[in-house]
């Protein structure tokens, strides 16, 4: 008897209605489909069609079991980013970016009011919150572009970079309009755009604004035929006077030690020319480099890059993965005498077109934790003095600037908050191709919606307004300049009675200090097996 009944339980009554619709319409119609009941017959037999479908497909079971109706399920499931950001999200809510701190950018980028009314929405006593230490001897605000020079001491060609610059974002992870709008804006606003690993494209070069190029694993631009490093290639292109400095990527925050592949059948002929790969080939970037293997052949492959360069600023960037092979490089640079002229630290809450979960949820440290520990590090080594330190991480703000400067940085990075000044929504599509604001997309048709003039400007209106955002807050402070933020302008809730300064949360060592043996317990262990001539650490050794 209840095989009987299934048509008339909810889960198969969308089916039932339409078979019933559907013979309705045929009998009403007596024969006649030039009648009325045509076009609601047709409905009707797409819809039973659609069901009988559903019924015997091997693929989804919710189909199996609710047919017609489970289509509803997925349809929601499509939009459900968009119904979450337009009707049930609130200014604090969101994620990555909270609507908040979209807005801050889009008001900025566009010069609306970028101001709130009627108090704060945090709530000040949950653990976690952070404020800044405002002075009673305020200072006149700056109005000065924020800079700091980078490699006055080895470089032929130092570099006076702002305070914010464009963090790596390669053409083929962005459209081409969106980086021609991104260097424009650079133009204008003087500051830099990193090319992120894909290589130094015409986009980049169509404006003539500052450039930082960046080497990775697959040396993209600058590789040998069989995807090794082309000294030849390097220093031609190196050469140009818009490229400003020179970064070798070892790690992004987002996926630390994972490399990447970009598909034979995405490596169009453009893609294949800018990045030097063959046609017909899956594009390759390795989890590691192939031009040194060893922390000394690092340093030695960056004096190299510095030398067919003609002198330019060159550093590298990573994300700190195990202590112990930071401490490396650091032991490499006491041993050898060479170093880099800067360090960027990317944090593992930067973004990516694309990653794993589990490398993107847990993988990698924090840009604030590796921000601090890069910058201790150094202080304890004695050459925190000679080498810069960029920091990126969710950056978008003039807060977020104070608070990674006051942790170390010399200056900061920002990918995302780029992104929104160009117009992204935040879709969360970025790897599908489909982006909605032609920012993530190698669809023409999808980035022609960028307009790169109007765009442009958005990007140079963002930066100018985050410094002077990050120039009150230096003066409101009581400070000059905005290098002057230390770790103890800062505090941090531990609980709902007790704060703490990030200078007792992050305490520094004295200059030199591993070099004397004054080590804590944040550093020793690390230090102890950290080996000049390996990443690998020296084993542990057991206790006696």
């Amino acid at each position: 008897m209840r095989p009987l009944l299934l048509p008339f339980t909810p889960r198969f009554v969308a089916l039932t209605l339409s078979v019933a619709g559907f013979l309705g319409c045929v009998i009403a119609s007596k024969g006649d489909w030039s009648s009325a009941f045509f076009l609601p017959a047709l409905v009707f037999g797409v819809l039973v069609a659609l069901g009988a479908h559903d019924l015997y497909q091997r693929k989804h079971a919710i189909l199996r079991s609710y047919p017609i109706s489970a289509h509803l399920r997925f349809l929601l499931e499509n939009v459900r980013p968009e119904l979450r950001q337009y009707f049930f999200e609130d200014n604090k809510d969101g994620r990555p970016f909270s609507r908040d701190k979209r807005a801050i950018v889009y008001q900025r980028a566009k010069m609306d009011m970028d101001k709130r009314p009627f108090g704060t929405e945090i709530d000040v006593y949950e653990e976690g919150f952070e404020w800044l230490r405002h002075s009673i001897a305020a200072q006149p605000v700056s109005r000065e572009h924020f800079r700091t020079r980078v490699g006055a001491d080895l470089c032929a060609q130092p570099y006076d970079i702002s305070l914010l610059n464009v963090s790596a974002m390669s053409f083929g992870a962005l459209s081409g309009n969106a980086i021609r709008a991104l260097n424009l804006g650079a133009r204008k606003g003087e500051f830099a755009q990193d090319t992120g690993e894909g290589g130094f494209s015409p986009y980049h070069a169509e404006s003539g604004g500052d450039v930082i190029w960046q080497i990775a694993s697959g040396y993209f631009g600058c590789r040998t035929r069989e995807g090794g490093f082309d000294a030849e290639k390097f220093a031609a292109v190196a050469a140009r006077e818009q490229i400003k400095m020179i970064e070798v990527k070892l790690s992004q925050g987002a996926k630390p030690g994972h490399g990447g592949m970009l598909p034979a059948a995405k490596v169009s002929a453009e893609i294949a020319r800018i990045r030097g790969v063959p046609m017909g080939e899956d594009c390759v970037s390795p989890a590691a480099h192939t031009a040194f293997s060893t922390p000394i052949e690092l340093l030695q492959f960056l004096t190299r890059l510095r030398e067919l360069s003609g002198g330019k600023p060159v550093g590298f960037k990573l994300c700190v993965g195990q202590p112990s092979e930071f401490l490396a490089i650091c032991k490499a640079m006491l041993e050898t005498g060479l170093r880099p002229d800067f360090i960027v630290v990317d944090g593992k809450e930067g973004g990516t077109g694309s990653a794993p979960l589990e490398f993107m949820d847990h993988i990698g440290m924090p840009m604030r934790d590796g921000l601090a520990f890069v910058h201790h590090a150094l202080i304890g080594v004695g050459l925190r003095e000679t080498i810069h330190i960029g920091a990126a991480g969710k950056i978008a703000s003039g807060f977020d600037m104070a608070r990674a400067l006051a942790l170390g940085a010399d200056w900061c990075n920002s990918a995302r908050g780029f992104m929104f000044a160009l117009g992204c929504i935040q879709s969360l599509s970025c790897h599908t191709d489909r982006c909605p604001t032609g920012v993530a997309t190698q669809d023409p048709s999808r980035a022609r919606a960028l307009v790169v003039s109007d765009k442009a400007e958005r990007v140079r209106n963002f930066h100018r307004a985050t410094l002077m955002a990050l120039a009150e807050l230096a003066a409101a402070t009581g400070l000059d300049h905005p290098s002057e933020f230390a770790s103890e302008h800062f505090c941090r809730r531990i609980s709902a009675h007790e704060a703490a300064s990030f200078a007792d949360l992050y305490p520094a060592p004295a200059s030199g200090a591993f070099l004397r043996g004054e080590m804590d317990a944040r550093f020793s262990a690390a230090w102890r097996r950290a080996r000049p001539d390996s990443f690998r650490a020296a084993p542990r050794v057991p206790f006696s």
